[in-house]
């Protein structure tokens, strides 16, 4: 067989020059000839097309102006209004009619004619944008006007409201012939049965171009009728204008001009021109050209059939010299271009054919690594082949897009700080949309602004005012559009809700401003939602912290307001513990050398602070407020001064006996004086003994059970009129047969309250103890005895009571344990619950020492007794001052109650100062000699 010779090969390079030049010049000859052939044509076709399409434009418009109200206007034939036979009963139906107005833009007013030729009307202020009536007042949006309250013809009632159908001044009578019967909308709506629609004329009240609707009303012979406004067609047929300086315009059957686009009113003939069909017909079309003011037009009319009674003409008429301008332009374009692109592609074709296959290796393998996810650097083949080249920079593009793309990612997920994250997402956005410069705004509902967050571009304002949420993004953009500098691309960025939460703003530096692509608007939108999104998820975060915030300080609020003798005490603590937690972590003291806590320990420890007695909200008010021993929900002094009392009436008793039985009087006498002085002192001394100011000593608890001891007669039943707590705690104990004699002073079984099943597990040894509690418990919950609460040493509460104080530590730390609170609040219900441990392990709820107590724990310590020292509000004691309050700090440092280290820097600082300053009376800061209360180095 002969050997078969391979196919010759075609040089690449000779090739592609080949092909581009031929391919040039074959588009170059068809655009040149198709486009001096089609110049006429094109002219032609395109007026008539605009002309046409404008008519199907505003045939569409003032369809949909129609239809909605002649529904409303049929439903609102139904209405009492038609039947309303005096002006209160048609005032009455205003805000249904008001519903109707503001449920459309294009009705402007609402009314009725009456068959007696009486007339009410209800018409829009502000119509088209525009103020209709100048004599409204500031405020004023409906305008009301009728026939005279009494009838009278020739007279008409107009009054003002605003928009929550308030009346705005008095009503005003004016003169006035209008009668609705002589209306042609009044007289063809009797005529018929539906909705009537008259053709678009010029109000005469308001100037506007409109449309009138009517229809009788379903009961009697009343009309009602609407008047829909048409002005803003004038708006959608200029955007559809071909040229700049085209004339469009709508006109009536008597060749009125009812909508004109503009241009001033020298050109109103040339719009009659065109209407009248002037000028020569130019081929089997429409259009028509015609020669006025000094040059050439081009006219054209089509009909629209809207309104059957009266047909419309939209006229067009384009210069003549502009729509030649743009073709003749376009065909020098087109050939030069067309010239030289054909003559340069022979030479550049044939160093493409070179350059082109040479990088095409190289850039097939960079998409292999794109498809494994590799990002890593790599240097673009060169290629002085544009398309090689910017190949070879779309991959670069693309690949760090996608790298940028996984830092947004990255940044979302571990941002913090809602300024840093926003500056990382913007340079990233800018990074992939190739600009340099740009800025993030963000919302403010308050101010109604947007406010510049973060930016790289100085040129940016700060504040952009008279931004809304509800304005639409088209709107706002556009708006935004005119109060920047530069070419900027403007994103409005919402939450998932379509809410309004900033804009972002990028400065386009490349390619045609003017005309920025659909493609790149919307990708720049969608790469703009991570922003978005950062700025929710931050709002989120922050909203939540503030909501905890609010309620941690609602919490400690009420636990202050539950008490007007601790008013505040919640709120002075935390204050307190900030200030020495600073300076902590500021000293330069070996005690405190490396303390310092992070922005999450920081705030974990102020909300500790701040509920650091929230237990207290289940302490019992009576005992957290008792002043003196005797109190329970009242003193109970004074039943005890009444069994004196009785005690005295006997001694007087006694008196007259003996008087009776012929004693002798004057020892009689001297007998009664002496026992009432006796009662009348040991009833002083019980009652100084019940302010429990000073320590008792055992010679005055002995007084105390001597005086008890003395014994009265009770003739009543003490079992009635008891309480459900009384009448169980008396159940197991027989009441005495009456009279009875009983004790002055008595502690009774029914004074005292078991635990029974409430028994708080406290003590170590409780199975049910699961915090590590070590305290000890009263045998009763609560003893009530006279002789056991007189008795008390030291203060007014007794060890029942002072345990129900202590125990609102542990129920601070129960309550805060069950929260579901984050890891990076673990530490809340520990810190919170610390303040009353002693260095010496003494302390509660778990006599924790000093070597198991932290930094911030021993600060709580410190500033919960120091805070209640200096307070002035407590019934037990007497407001102190910073010197006698130093000195009781100092001895419980001495007794090992208080850190020295803490009570040095406490003392160092100033805190104390700084803190009377803040919260005590003048009178409680005195001169304090701090060497009274510093350890020498």
């Amino acid at each position: 067989m002969p050997r078969r010779h391979p196919a010759p090969r075609v040089s690449l390079a000779m090739l592609i020059a080949a092909a581009v030049s031929l391919g040039m010049l074959l588009l170059t000859l068809i655009m040149v000839g198709q486009s001096f052939l089609g110049l006429e044509r094109a002219k032609v076709t395109a007026a008539s097309d605009a002309a046409h399409q404008l008519v199907m434009n505003a045939d569409d418009r003032l369809r949909s102006v129609t239809r909605p109200p002649a529904i409303t206007l049929a439903l609102l034939s139904h209405d009492p209004l038609g039947q309303a036979k005096n002006l209160e009963e048609r005032l009455e139906r205003l805000p249904a009619i008001v519903d109707i107005l503001k449920a459309s833009e294009v009705v402007s007013a609402v009314y009725v004619g009456y068959p007696n030729g009486e007339f009410f009307q209800l018409r829009k202020v502000v119509s088209s944008g525009l103020v209709q009536f100048h004599d409204a007042p500031r405020g004023a949006a409906y305008l009301v006007q009728a026939s005279a309250p009494d009838g009278s013809k020739g007279q008409r009632l107009r009054h003002f409201y605003d928009a929550a159908l308030n009346p705005i001044g008095e009503p005003t009578i004016q003169e006035s012939d209008y009668d609705p019967r002589n209306r042609d909308w009044f007289r063809t709506a009797t005529r018929s049965a539906q909705a009537e629609l008259s053709p678009p004329y010029v109000f005469f009240s308001t100037g506007e171009t409109g449309i009138t609707l009517s229809h009788r009303a379903s009961e009697g012979d009343a009309v009602f009728g609407m008047d829909a406004t048409v002005s803003d067609i004038k708006s959608q047929l200029s955007e559809l204008k071909p040229t700049a300086n085209t004339r469009v315009a709508i006109l009536n059957g008597e060749q009125e001009i009812l909508v004109d686009t503009g241009g001033g009113a020298e050109n109103e003939p040339v719009l009659l021109a065109a209407a009248q069909h002037k000028g020569t017909t130019i081929g089997s079309s429409s259009v028509r050209r015609f020669r006025m003011n000094g040059q050439y037009w081009y006219g054209t009319t089509e009909t629209s059939n809207v309104f059957e009674e009266e047909p419309l003409t939209v006229a067009v008429v384009i210069p003549s010299k502009e729509l030649l301008a743009q073709v003749w332009k376009l065909l020098t374009q087109q050939a030069l271009i067309a010239g030289l692109i054909g003559l340069s592609m022979a030479i550049i074709g044939w160093f493409l054919g070179r350059r082109v296959a040479r990088p095409l290796e190289t850039l097939t393998n960079r998409v292999g690594q794109l498809s494994q996810f590799r990002f890593d650097n790599w240097e673009a083949p060169t290629s002085r082949v544009r398309e090689a080249h910017q190949l070879g920079s779309a991959l670069d593009d693309m690949a760090g897009s996608i790298s940028s793309f996984q830092r947004i990612s990255n940044v979302l997920n571990l941002g913090q700080n809602l300024n840093e994250l926003l500056h990382d997402i913007l340079t990233q956005i800018l990074s992939i949309v190739g600009e340099k410069r740009g800025g993030i705004y963000l919302f403010s509902k308050q101010a109604g602004a947007l406010n510049l967050a973060v930016d790289k571009d100085p040129g940016l304002p700060k504040h952009i005012k008279g931004v809304s949420s509800a304005q639409p993004n088209e709107e706002m953009i556009r708006s935004l559009g005119q109060q920047l500098a530069g070419h900027p691309l403007v994103t409005i960025l919402r939450n998932r809700n379509g809410k309004l939460v900033g804009a972002l703003v990028i400065e386009m530096e490349r390619g045609d401003h003017a005309h920025l692509s659909d493609e790149m608007v919307a990708f720049v939108h969608q790469i703009s939602g991570s922003a978005a999104v950062a700025i929710e998820t931050r709002e989120l975060i922050e909203s939540q912290q503030a909501l905890l915030d609010g309620t941690i300080q609602l919490v400690a609020n009420a636990i202050d307001s539950k008490s007007h003798y601790t008013a505040a005490h919640c709120t002075r603590v935390p204050q307190l513990a900030e200030m020495l937690v600073a300076e902590a972590i500021a000293s330069d003291q070996e005690a405190f050398a490396g303390f310092t806590l992070s922005d999450e320990e920081h705030y974990e420890f102020r909300l500790a602070a701040w509920l650091h007695d929230c237990g207290k909200i289940t302490s019992p008010e009576h005992v957290v407020d008792k002043a003196v021993k005797l109190e329970t929900i009242h003193n109970r002094i004074h039943e005890i001064r009444t069994r004196f009392e009785v005690l005295h009436r006997d001694a007087d008793i006694r008196y007259l006996k003996r008087q009776l039985s012929g004693d002798d009087e004057a020892e009689a006498h001297q007998e009664r004086d002496a026992t009432q002085k006796r009662l009348q002192q040991e009833f002083a001394f019980i009652a100084s003994v019940n302010h429990g100011g000073e320590a008792l000593s055992d010679s005055d608890i002995e007084r105390i059970h001597t005086i008890g001891r003395q014994t009265w007669q009770r003739h009543f039943s003490d079992r009635l009129g008891l309480s459900w707590d009384e009448a169980q705690a008396t159940a197991e104990h027989p009441e005495p047969i009456l009279p009875t004699t009983e004790a002055l002073l008595s502690d009774k079984p029914e004074h005292t309250r078991p635990w029974g099943e409430h028994r708080p597990p406290v003590q170590r040894d409780d199975p049910g103890n699961h915090w590590g509690f070590d305290m000890a418990l009263p045998d009763f919950a609560a003893n009530k005895g006279e002789l056991h609460n007189l008795t008390i040493t030291r203060g007014t509460l007794t060890p029942e009571e002072r345990f129900r104080v202590n125990e609102h530590i542990v129920q601070t730390i129960c309550m805060l344990e069950t929260l579901p609170l984050p890891d990076r609040l673990a530490n809340v219900p520990r810190l919170a619950g610390t303040h009353h441990e002693r260095m010496d392990g003494q302390g509660y709820p778990r006599r924790l020492t000093s070597d198991q107590l932290s930094i911030p724990e021993r600060i709580m310590v410190l500033a919960d007794v120091f805070e209640a020292l200096t307070a002035s509000d407590r019934p037990y004691k007497d407001a102190k001052s910073l010197t006698e309050s130093l000195s009781i700090v100092a001895r419980m440092v001495d007794d090992g109650h208080i850190d020295r280290d803490i009570f040095t820097l406490f003392i160092r600082s100033g805190i104390y100062r700084r803190y009377a300053e803040c919260f005590l009376a003048p009178e409680q800061i005195d001169h304090v000699d701090e060497r009274l209360f510093m350890t020498p180095d």
